[in-house]
């Protein structure tokens, strides 16, 4: 495994990550272990409110979600 040194980080940085560090009951170091490994994860793609719908209404039968696209769709006007 490798090491890195990060200097010059601003108090107000420290301060917040032993806050952090300690709510999540961890060391600072294993803190910004945590932060590094999810901030260089690959991101997943996001999903439209159509997509999880269909993927949690998945199986059951007569119920297709499949996204319907026309150019004759406008808001709606309420007065």
């Amino acid at each position: 495994m490798a090491t890195i040194t990060v200097r010059q980080l601003d108090d107000e940085v420290v301060d917040q990550l032993k806050l952090r560090a300690a709510s999540n009951r961890r060391s600072m170091e294993a803190e910004v272990r945590e932060i590094l490994s999810e901030a260089t994860k690959p991101k997943q793609e996001e999903k439209n409110l159509l997509q999880l719908l269909d993927e949690a209404l998945h199986g059951f039968e007569g119920i297709d979600l499949t996204e319907q696209r026309s150019e004759n769709l406008r808001w709606a006007e309420f007065q």
